[in-house]
């Protein structure tokens, strides 16, 4: 009766492949019809687990004789160890289907294991209620073709795991064996850790779903305790031919030498991108966009309001919050819309004085924290904003790193991961710390140059001044703008003095160099010139006398002055305009009747090269002309154009000017610098209508 049942099964599966060859249209399962040696292994089990059946071919690929095991426990072609609970819940589990298909890991009987493809059919003609018919197949190692790919996956450097339908590991390469050998085991019995994830559930998740994991780093460390390994690892379903999940496999390759030439790479990378400017936002902002997503999925730079120069008050933290406040400075995320945040770049950013940035601030030590705890109880009980966006954008790991430069702290970054899995460990912490080291130095250089290129500013408004006055000669009208690149501000003037008999002068100049000392030379020129006009000395002289006196102080080489001057003398009783230059652009007459031309003025050496030979040129003009006296920063080459057209485009500009001189000055600033100054230099622009 048993033979019956036998040859009643090995039919039914032939039916049953054929049938699936024709419908799948030749997609490479054998034709086992009338090729004895071909079939797949045959067995028949019971409900209660005892082998009923036995072919040749099940002898020929496990070694047991029909007499070996037809009326034994199945659970002796189990690997030893719980092989007698494993049939009991295969017996469960499949005890209402028809038909089933899985990974099982079989004992030979040489000792040795053996990975089938088990398909099992209830056999609804038995006598036996409850029988089964399971066909098998081999997964690795029998079949001609795995046979042939087996070695290849063995040699191959990535480490591969096959786990059953329990997520019971019953296969895997050699590579796989030499990794666990360098790995510690944690989660679920053997399966490797999957970052912040237990592997088990993760595996459940894909068995479940099908959705594969693919390219996930993982952190494990080492048996030595040297640092951590870094995997890459990836997790996809197995199907049977009947679409039925049968397991999942995983594969992992080892880049921890890779990740650590990627850090490299970004530290260089930094060097380069972080700081090209001495801006403070910009430079806070380089940092964050050079750390995503590299080492985080969301980065905010936020400094301490003495840091972000703002034009608004100080804000006062409402009471429980951390004072001083911060000012958000740079932000970078890897959603556009930026979820993750409250506060925009320049908004003052406000935390509880229980939260870890405050500690950060307040110790100077960096925070980490590689799983983030929402749950209640926790600091963000006092912040439920910050709390409800960490839920909403799926945050769970955090490292907060204080900037510090020469002993002080400027502010705080915060990394935070939501998407990429994996927790922040104490290796990206420190790449974090590295990263804003090297930011925090720019910033601090970018912090000094601003209050340094505010203080120049202050104190050139100081010395500039504050309304100038033609009395009866001329009307008055002039613009200085600071150049916005290297240090900003410069040594550029105008001014306007009271001379005897009604008469004016009229002059404008830029000293070498930038910043305060700049400034604060420009004032002492201004104050020079102011005296040799009180004793009313012609152009010519006067500019000659300032470059004895200026040389003089150039004998100490650290205290070295050079400018650039234009003076001249405006006289309403003759309508004579006497003027002189050293290294300064002539001025522009324009007539009344609107056309605008340079006086031909022979210029001499700047101021302090004790080369002062200079020729006065002396006009007549008409009443209502206009005088243009400018400094070579308004008609200066930009934009890589002909530096010759800038005198040019100055008439043409003088020569559309509106009439009032305030609107005059407006207008010329425009054209001339497209709304900005963009030059290398300081623009000082005196117009004086005469009366």
């Amino acid at each position: 009766m048993i033979d019956r049942y036998v040859h009643y099964g090995v039919a039914s599966h032939r039916r049953m492949m054929t049938r699936s060859h024709q419908e799948e249209g030749d997609m490479g399962v054998p034709d086992t019809t009338g090729h004895d040696a071909e079939l797949p292994a045959i067995a028949i089990i019971d409900s209660d687990g005892t082998l009923i059946g036995w072919t040749r071919a099940a002898e020929r690929l496990l070694g047991y004789r029909a007499a070996d095991v037809v009326g034994r426990s199945g659970a002796l072609l189990l690997t030893p160890g719980d092989h007698h609970e494993r049939l009991s819940a295969w017996a469960r589990q499949n005890a209402d289907l028809d038909r089933w298909s899985g990974l099982a890991e079989i004992r030979h009987r040489a000792g040795h294991p053996i990975l089938l493809h088990v398909q099992g059919h209830r056999l609804a003609a038995s006598a036996h209620r409850g029988a089964w018919l399971l066909s098998a197949n081999t997964a690795v190692g029998a079949h001609p073709a795995v046979s042939v790919l087996e070695p290849l996956v063995n040699r191959s450097p990535a480490a591969l795991w096959i786990w059953d339908g329990d997520l019971r590991r019953v296969w895997c390469n050699g590579p796989a064996q030499r990794m666990e050998t360098l790995l510690l085991r944690s989660g679920a019995g053997d399966l490797p850790a999957f970052g912040n994830v237990g592997s088990g559930a993760l595996m459940r998740r894909v068995l479940s779903d099908g959705i594969p994991v693919i390219d996930a780093e993982i952190h494990r460390p080492a048996v030595d305790g040297q640092g951590d390994h870094v995997l890459s690892m990836s997790v996809f379903r197995l199907d049977g031919v009947d679409g039925q999940p049968i397991g999942v496999c995983t594969l992992a390759i080892d880049v921890t030498q890779s990740l650590a030439r990627k850090r490299l790479a970004l530290l260089i990378e930094a060097s380069g991108r972080i700081g090209t400017t001495l801006d403070v936002c910009k430079t806070a902002q380089e940092l964050a966009d050079l750390a995503m997503p590299t080492l985080a999925d969301y980065i905010t730079v936020d400094l301490s309001e003495a840091v972000v120069p703002s034009e608004e008050p100080p804000l006062r933290p409402p009471e429980g919050m951390l004072t001083p406040a911060f000012r958000r400075a740079g932000m970078a995320s890897i959603h556009k819309s930026l979820p993750e945040t409250l506060w925009r770049p320049g908004v003052p950013v406000i935390v509880p004085l229980a939260a870890p940035q405050a500690e950060v601030l307040y110790s100077g030590r960096s925070h980490l924290d590689p799983e983030l705890d929402l749950s209640p109880g926790t600091w963000l009980d006092h912040d439920p904003d910050r709390a409800r966006l960490a839920r909403e954008t799926g945050m769970h790991s955090v490292m907060i790193v204080p900037v510090l430069a020469r002993g002080e702290i400027l502010g705080i970054t915060v990394f935070v991961r939501s998407q990429n899995p994996a927790p922040f460990t104490p290796d990206d912490l420190v790449l974090a710390e590295q990263l804003v080291a090297r930011a925090a130095l720019s910033l601090d250089s970018a912090r000094r140059y601003t209050r340094e290129r505010d203080t120049a500013r202050a104190l050139q408004r100081h010395l500039l001044p504050r309304s100038l006055s033609g009395c009866d000669a001329v009307e008055l009208a002039a613009r200085y703008l600071a150049s916005d690149v290297y240090e900003g501000v410069g040594g550029g003037w105008f001014d306007a003095i009271s001379l005897p008999r009604g008469r004016i002068a009229l002059t404008v100049g830029d000293v070498s160099g930038r910043g305060v000392n700049a400034a604060a030379t420009m004032g002492r020129m201004r104050t020079a010139i102011r005296t040799l006009a009180s004793v009313d000395l012609p152009p010519d002289e006067l500019l000659t006398h300032l470059d004895e006196l200026t040389t003089l102080q150039n004998s100490d080489p650290d205290l070295f002055i050079s400018a650039a001057c234009l003076y001249a003398v405006y006289d309403p009783a003759t309508r004579r305009f006497v003027v002189a230059a050293a290294a300064n652009p002539p001025p522009a007459i324009v007539c009344p009747g609107g056309e605008a031309t340079f006086a031909r003025l022979s210029t001499g050496a700047s101021i302090g090269l004790g080369l002062g030979r200079y020729e006065a040129l002396d006009l007549e003009l008409p009443v209502g002309s206009l005088i243009v006296l400018h400094t070579e920063g308004l008609v200066e080459k930009r934009d890589g154009g002909d530096p010759r057209t800038g005198p040019e485009r100055l008439r043409a500009a003088l020569s559309a000017a509106p009439h009032p001189l305030e609107q005059l000055c407006t207008s010329v600033i425009d054209t001339m610098m497209g709304g900005s100054c963009s030059g290398e230099d300081d623009v000082a622009l005196l117009v004086a209508r005469t009366r």
